[in-house]
């Protein structure tokens, strides 16, 4: 190689930053492989929060929040009869590990403080969260008298890049609700979640993006390996799998034990006579499911109730990249879309599980719901799999022989309940005609 080629692809090292190994580090820039699917998913519309974003040119909206963020600054200081010096020194003193928390280098505009910056969102977020369960307050206040823009400041505090640590907010408010019966956790499950239920340790969240993690109670059971194969929602039920809604204690919007999924199998006399399962003869006469003996012969797939809307995609992406860079060994929100991408790769596979009652859904089609789940799972990385032992179980019941048979008798003869009873009479029909047929040899001598 030429001395003046090798020269001009020297790299200078000194001008790539380390990456953050620090324990402290939970705050991601997301990936770019993740951004490139959805880069809106990712991007606050409302509020800036934490440093990540402040670099960019603030559009006019943006700036508007920025000056009633400051607002809302004051009016606690104000009502609250606090030194804002008191805080800050809180704030300065936490500035070395806040920035530890960050993936990214900090850089900021010209002209911003990183101190007075958190200071100013972290106070934001309190006051907020305060006004929020004071209910005098809903029909005066800016921001929680107008549904939209309550519902999209929300939106923005979940998203990853959008965060400032859940500690330095802890610390803020306990430093000011000397003597308050909520502590910090408890407030932002108020706003968020409009529960009063302690979801985990404070000291574990580590911002408000983790804490929606933490919301979701994980899998009861060991992470295997990857799941490779496995098969949609409607071959599934062909075979025979019966697919039902696991029930809640109580009608929620959000289901905390959302990613319990488990197969419950049925009769082990199934195992040993695979042509006992009766499926076939369930779907085409709904009425029989009601007799417990052929509801106890059926192996079932057990799923909780899935609400989606306009506002998932954005939930699950966010929570899906902070796995990806901080979790990727529990990475239990990863694999529960990873399972449902598998297990719905068409209208047909979500027109089924809303019939079930498994989805229910407000984006306007069963082809959108697909199209939503089969892009949430792109780009991911699955190293373990909470759901390796239910999805080992789908691929054994799908190979059964009976089963793959029944798939086709199914599909060919017994599709809806018109078919099936044509099927049926067509039976009946060729029995009597053969027999018929037979009557002057088999039964001339009656």
């Amino acid at each position: 190689m030429p001395t003046s080629y090798a020269e001009e692809t020297i790299l200078d090292i000194s001008l790539f930053r380390e990456p953050n190994w620090d324990p402290d580090c939970c705050i991601y820039k997301v990936p770019k492989r993740l951004r490139n699917v959805k880069n809106a998913a990712y991007t606050p519309k409302l509020i800036l929060i934490g440093p990540v974003h402040h670099s960019r040119e603030e559009p006019e909206d943006m700036k508007i929040m920025e000056t009633l963020k400051k607002r809302y600054f004051n009016i606690f200081f104000s009502r609250t009869k606090k030194i804002r010096d008191d805080f800050e020194k809180i704030v300065e003193k936490n500035k070395d590990k806040i920035r530890r928390c960050y993936a990214e280098e900090i850089t900021l505009p010209e002209g911003k403080n990183f101190v007075d910056m958190i200071l100013l969102d972290s106070i934001f977020i309190i006051e907020l969260f305060l006004r929020s369960t004071e209910a005098k307050e809903e029909g005066k206040d800016y921001i929680l008298s107008k549904p939209w823009l309550k519902d999209g400041i929300r939106q923005d505090l979940i998203l990853l890049e959008n965060q400032v640590p859940f500690f330095i907010l802890d610390e803020l408010y306990q430093h000011f609700a000397t003597g308050y019966q909520d502590s910090f956790l408890t407030l932002a499950c108020k706003y968020f979640f409009i529960s009063e239920e302690k979801i985990c340790d404070e000291k574990k969240v580590k911002h408000f993006t983790d804490l929606h993690r933490y919301f979701f109670h994980p899998p009861n059971r060991k992470p295997g390996d990857p799941i490779e194969h496995r098969h949609s929602a409607t071959k599934l039920d062909m075979a025979g799998l019966i697919f039902q809604n696991r029930k809640e204690k109580e009608k929620k919007r959000v289901n905390r034990d959302l990613l319990q999924v488990a197969i419950q199998k049925g009769n082990k006399l199934l195992e040993i006579f695979p042509c006992f399962n009766c499926s076939w003869l369930l779907q085409c006469l709904p009425c029989l499911k009601k007799i417990p003996f052929l509801e106890s012969m059926q192996t079932r797939l057990v799923i909780p109730h899935f609400v989606v809307d306009n506002k998932t995609e954005d939930l699950f992406r966010n929570l899906m990249a902070l796995e990806q860079c901080h979790y990727p060994d529990k990475a239990y929100i990863c694999n529960y879309i990873l399972l449902l991408d598998f297990l719905i790769n068409s209208k047909d596979d979500v027109e089924l599980l809303v019939e079930e009652g498994i989805i229910v859904h407000s984006l306007g089609s069963n082809k959108a719901v697909a199209e939503m789940v089969n892009k949430l799972g792109q780009e991911i990385v699955e190293e373990k799999s909470y759901y390796h032992d239910v999805a080992e179980d789908l691929n054994k019941y799908y190979r059964n022989w009976w089963n793959k048979n029944m798939e086709s008798l199914k599909t060919v003869y017994f599709r809806d309940i018109w078919r099936g009873t044509a099927t049926v009479v067509g039976i009946i029909v060729l029995v009597v005609t053969v027999m018929n047929f037979l009557r002057p040899f088999v039964f001339r001598h009656i």
